[in-house]
């Protein structure tokens, strides 16, 4: 084991006279939600005027948040080695523990879909019967400042402690807002990513007691013995792979997803289950290289299992939310089998289709919302002959439908397509086998729109759609941006693949790129 030299300290506050002040942009970022949610617990005052500014403050302070992320993407150089905007405390220091956030091109775009999807999640709630509203948009904002520390943290037990936090505003928000299930469900989010995260603590304890530190940027430049790579990379792997979904992880992901409003779904799945491929990409692959090459084959097997397991359990689902959920579960397959490709190409695709999928999952649960929330139903049987009645929501559907199945012009294509063709680096079956998700997914998608907008609705005009009404000013804007974005990464995909393409580079040509030198001269011949 090798250890290089602790990365000089970069403060966000300095002092002397030659030195300007940094303004600690990346912590009043990811704190400003935290503070927003306090401010709405100070409201005081009639029901309806408590809802009514608590929907006010929290969207303003989410929208501000988005501008603040916003900024930090115009301001980040993508060539430049290392992190930005780094923001570092001393926190315990007699035991190598830091505050420190940072920023690198392939976290700074998680924390800009974390600002995206938060805004749109509450405006979201404001048009269903959310009971406590002001409470509910307290454990919305709770979540954006853990998801936000999450994926900014240069620490690893800032980092955990983190990762650890989103049980709270995740749990409550299935539990106290979802249906009819809610506790059952929330109660097997939590045990389930609790019970993971274990495992993680006991890595990073092992990290700390090699190498006395818990610093990220120390940690990714320090080499461990093979030996015990091999048991940190069980751990995380248990750890990021309940978040991720893993198979056979993912128990708890079909009743959370679907038992959670649909908001708070948006959340969950577009942003917080990007949580654990972020983890597989910053700790297992580039802090235990030699562990992850090792291994390859049998991620990749999973990741595979997971694609086509999941579209095939889609194909059979009658409730639409619980359809989407268990798409959701074949598309993090598709993320674990690029990132266990090892090649830059591959990994690209992986980030890309994280990116894209946050998206697009977040657009098809909101459209479910909006479904759900005139008919009080999201079974597939009750409806019928939708785009009859809402022609925009049903050209909006259909833009995320064929989103979600890979169509070229949109994100998801792109993000495809490269993770199939890192896949092909690594064998003809593997490119064959990932590719099934577009294909699959053509199959439950095209028959979900297909029966939901243009067949015979049971019960004819009687039936739910006749209570159908196209969508609101206020439901467009919501829906909106997010068909933008999608087109956008598809038509313009280089204006992110540059933002994180050289982070990748640097992690193919360094860690990975060693490790299977390493590996290539042990093996015999």
């Amino acid at each position: 084991m090798r250890r290089l030299p602790h990365p000089p300290r970069c403060r966000s506050l300095t002092t002397g006279t030659t030195r300007a002040v940094h303004l600690p942009l990346l912590t009043i970022i990811t704190f400003l939600p935290l503070v927003g949610a306090l401010a709405l617990l100070a409201i005081r005052g009639e029901a309806a005027f408590v809802e009514r500014t608590a929907r006010t403050v929290a969207l303003g302070v989410s929208l501000l948040v988005l501008l603040l992320a916003a900024i930090l993407w115009i301001r980040f150089v993508p060539g430049q080695a290392g992190f930005q905007f780094e923001d570092r405390t001393d926190w315990m220091p007699g035991f190598g523990i830091s505050y420190h956030l940072g920023l690198d091109g392939i976290s700074l775009l998680f924390v800009v879909l974390t600002a995206a999807i938060t805004p749109l999640s509450i405006l979201a709630s404001g048009r269903v019967g959310i009971t406590r509203l002001r409470d509910y948009l307290v454990a919305i904002l709770a979540l954006e400042t853990t998801l936000l520390g999450l994926f900014s943290a240069l620490d690893f037990v800032v980092f955990y402690v983190f990762y650890e936090a989103t049980l709270i505003p995740g749990s409550l928000l299935i539990g106290i807002w979802g249906g009819p299930k809610r506790v059952y469900a929330s109660i097997k989010f939590f045990l389930f990513t609790f019970g993971g995260s274990l495992f993680m603590l006991l890595a990073l304890l092992a990290m700390w007691h090699i190498t006395g530190t818990t610093d990220i940027p120390t940690l990714l430049h320090t080499h461990f013995a093979p030996a015990i790579q091999a048991w940190m990379f069980l751990g995380l792997v248990l750890a990021f792979g309940v978040k991720l979904p893993l198979f056979p992880l993912h128990g708890w992901l079909p009743d959370a997803y679907t038992e959670a409003p649909s908001a708070a779904t948006a959340m969950l799945s577009g942003v917080l289950a990007k949580a654990g491929a972020y983890g597989f990409l910053r700790f297992v692959i580039s802090m235990l290289p030699d562990a992850s090459h090792r291994y390859a084959p049998f991620m990749i097997a999973l990741g595979i299992i997971a694609v086509i397991y999941a579209a095939i359990v889609a194909l059979a689902q009658a409730d639409m939310k619980r359809l989407i959920a268990y798409s959701s579960f074949s598309h993090m397959g598709l993320v674990l089998v690029g990132l266990f490709t090892l090649n830059a190409t591959g990994i690209d695709g992986a980030v890309f289709v994280m990116l894209s999928h946050g998206i697009i999952i977040a657009g098809l649960f909101f459209i479910v919302a909006i479904l759900a929330g005139r008919t009080d139903s999201r079974m597939v049987q009750g409806f019928g002959g939708v785009a009859g009645r809402m022609p925009v929501l049903a050209t909006l559907a259909m833009l995320f439908t064929m989103a979600n199945i890979g169509l070229p012009g949109t994100g998801s294509f792109v993000g495809e397509l490269l993770v199939m063709i890192g896949a092909i680096h690594v064998g003809f079956w593997v490119a064959l086998f990932s590719g099934m998700a577009m294909i699959l997914g053509a199959v439950y998608m095209l028959v979900l729109y297909r029966r939901v907008m243009f067949d015979t609705a049971i019960g004819g005009a009687s039936g739910l759609v006749g209570v159908l009404r196209d969508l609101s000013p206020r439901e467009i804007a919501l829906l909106a941006p997010l068909a933008f974005v999608v087109l956008w990464m598809g038509i313009y995909p280089s204006s992110f693949t540059r933002v994180f393409d050289p982070s990748v580079g640097a992690l193919v040509s360094g860690p990975i790129q060693a490790a299977q030198v390493s590996a290539n001269a042990a093996s015999p011949g």
